[in-house]
């Protein structure tokens, strides 16, 4: 039914201007770990704690500390049941942090019936059906012995964490569908599995409940299930979106086209258009018009459910990083006759609002100008995003072009180390004189050449170079594969007049003498920091499991440190490592040494070792641990 627009009952809130937005998403719900009332009764295995601890070295070493926040299954009693939500879902985004114990094993079942795996598969090569983050495998007993588990799927690569460390899932998933009569007509389905930053999964179809779920038949619905009789695991910041199955539609859509250069929406809103026409996707499809043109497109947009939407805008034609003073275009878009947002050139082309709508059919206008294109901006696309209650993040009427078709450009470090010049981001900066490394066992780092800086470290996969080597080669970037942990992007050594002087954001002193490869293939890097010069390495060692970095330093005097880390947090834990940013890595310490942890003046936390002189040359080694 179309509806009469009521100003008064559609509330407009323009929250985001600018060249980028601050806001593309409305917040997820969470599930409130204070108590224990967002769950259904349990047994006495789940707690509410406030932190624990598990040694990576060993099973059975955990601690719990009073208080809530963090949700954790304690095997010491008799208890071992699951846990269930009072929420029930369908469709969901999933987003949680879990924390494994050394050897545990457990699960999130979707709908109580469809498993992502949690184990400790720290290490693990070749990840299977079992492993942390897989799609477990369905079972049938009447099947033949050895085929009786069968549609498991395995993480497509493995980017598990230490035990004791936190890690983070974020699922996607689409629940099965029903007709009138309750017959299945479509499977369930992981749309996207993500494990600490790195896809897992996509478009994985499931045909029935996993194995041990809690039910074995299908429903609409279902509530959350936390597995609790196979190991302890801890799980905090649980929340999620919900969807229904009503989506938001834009339909019969016509384009009014007009020639000429413009200067805003208002010069041509008078005008007799050149050509009018009906299309179905949001683009400026008027027959030879390129650029110096203008357009309405008009449609009808439906709302499936009331409430607070979240709606973005963005005109391919004008890109984030054009000359603001030479605008090549702009737009405006109105919902019932009414303007809800406006973009031009100095937004970037892009621009999002917060509105609260009723549910129903509205008549839609979107106004247009193009007066130039540039070369790295040729669409003349329009992307219009909305999401609301119970519906996901949908771009409406895209329009689907084939890329040019290119494989992947990937460098792997298959039997030995693997070193790749290059441009990386980081923390949102472009570094150009870089060098990343990879090992064979997974483990891989970037260190900033000019500055002396490690950036990064991951495990997983190495690098895809595609960014770098094809076509014109933009954005230049060589990008990780795996599980990326960034450090705060500060040079490791410094001289400091006591160890409460500030440590310095760049060494004026620095010099690179590029580096040496040793006979495992290895670089070792050279340079100098005033009269001292330094030898640094990094080597991969565990099996994967930690990256240790060293230095040598010659002639070393009192008055030089290393600082290993910092952090929001540093914690000392019982097994003697330091745990960094809540839990994110360990750092390891060879023999007695003891740190110093200090508060900085941005209210961080900084690791800190003197570089000892023994007969006038200093060393320093520390592993990272994740």
């Amino acid at each position: 039914m179309q509806h009469k627009f009521w100003f008064s009952l559609l509330l407009l809130f323009v929250m985001i201007s600018g060249v980028k937005a601050q806001q593309n998403e409305l917040p997820y719900t969470a599930i409130n770990l204070q108590t224990l009332n967002d769950f259904k009764p349990t047994g006495a295995n789940w707690k509410l704690v406030s932190d624990v601890f598990y040694d990576f070295n060993k099973g059975g070493g955990g601690s719990l500390k009073s208080g809530s926040g963090v949700l954790t299954n304690d095997l010491s009693g008799k208890s071992k049941d699951h846990i269930f939500t009072k929420m029930e879902h369908g469709d969901i985004d999933l987003e949680l942090d879990f924390m494994m114990e050394k050897g545990s094993n457990s699960g999130i079942y979707l709908q109580s019936r469809y498993e992502v795996q949690l184990f400790d598969s720290w290490g693990v090569k070749d990840p299977k059906s079992l492993d942390c983050g897989a799609i477990y495998e369905r079972w049938d007993d009447s099947r033949p012995e050895g085929r009786k588990g069968y549609e498991g799927h395995p993480p497509v690569q493995n980017v598990s964490r230490a035990p004791g460390l936190w890690q983070h899932l974020k699922i996607s998933f689409r629940a099965p569908r029903f007709n009138a009569q309750g017959e299945k007509i479509a499977n369930a389905r992981f749309v996207k599995v993500m494990m600490n930053g790195v896809t897992i999964h996509q478009n994985i179809e499931v045909t029935g409940p996993t194995r041990s779920a809690a039910f074995q038949d299908e429903k609409p619905t279902g509530s959350l299930m936390i597995q609790g009789d196979h190991g302890p695991v801890s799980i905090r910041n649980i929340s999620y979106k919900a969807y229904g199955i009503e989506p938001i539609t834009l339909t019969n859509l016509q384009l009014k086209a007009y020639d000429g250069k413009f200067q805003s929406v208002d010069e041509f809103s008078t005008l007799t258009p050149k050509r009018e026409m009906p299309i179905d996707v949001l683009a400026h499809l008027a027959p030879g018009s390129r650029d110096n043109f203008a357009g309405k497109i008009t449609g009808t947009l439906h709302i499936p459910h009331t409430g607070e939407y979240l709606l973005n805008l963005h005109l391919r034609w004008i890109p984030a990083e054009v000359n603001t003073k030479v605008r090549n275009g702009a737009g405006e878009l109105k919902i019932a006759g009414k303007k809800v947002v406006g973009v031009t050139t100095e937004d970037g082309g892009f621009v999002a609002t917060k509105l609260t709508l009723p549910a129903g059919d509205y008549p839609l206008e979107l106004a247009y100008y193009k007066n130039f294109g540039l070369w790295y901006a040729r669409s003349n696309d329009i992307l219009l995003s909305i999401e609301g209650p119970g519906v996901p993040y949908t771009t409406l009427n895209p329009v689907i072009r084939a890329e040019d078709p290119v494989s992947e450009i990937a460098v792997l470090a298959k039997n030995e180390p693997v070193m790749q010049r290059g441009f990386v981001n980081h923390q949102g900066t472009k570094h150009t004189h870089t060098i990343s490394v990879g090992e064979p066992d997974l483990v891989n780092y970037t260190v900033d050449l000019r500055k002396g800086e490690f950036l990064q470290f991951w495990r997983g996969d190495f690098l895809e170079t595609t960014p770098m080597w094809h076509g014109r080669g933009e954005t230049q970037l060589s990008v990780p594969l795996g599980s990326v942990i960034e450090r705060s992007g500060k040079p490791s050594l410094a001289f400091l007049a006591d160890q409460n002087a500030a440590w310095p954001d760049s060494n004026a002193t620095y010099n690179n003498l590029g580096y040496d490869v040793d006979k495992s293939g290895r670089p070792v890097f050279k340079y100098t920091l005033g009269t001292a010069s330094v030898r640094e390495s990094f080597m991969s060692a565990n099996e994967g499991r930690k990256l240790a970095h060293s230095f040598t330093v010659t002639p070393a005097t009192q008055d030089i440190w290393c600082r290993l880390a910092e952090g929001r947090d540093i914690v000392e834990l019982p097994n003697g490592l330091y745990a960094i940013n809540d839990k994110q890595y360990f750092i390891e310490l060879p023999g007695k040494e003891k740190p110093v942890i200090r508060t900085t003046a941005k209210n961080t936390k900084e690791l800190l070792l003197p570089v000892k002189a023994v007969n006038g040359a200093g060393t320093v080694t520390y592993s990272i641990v994740w």
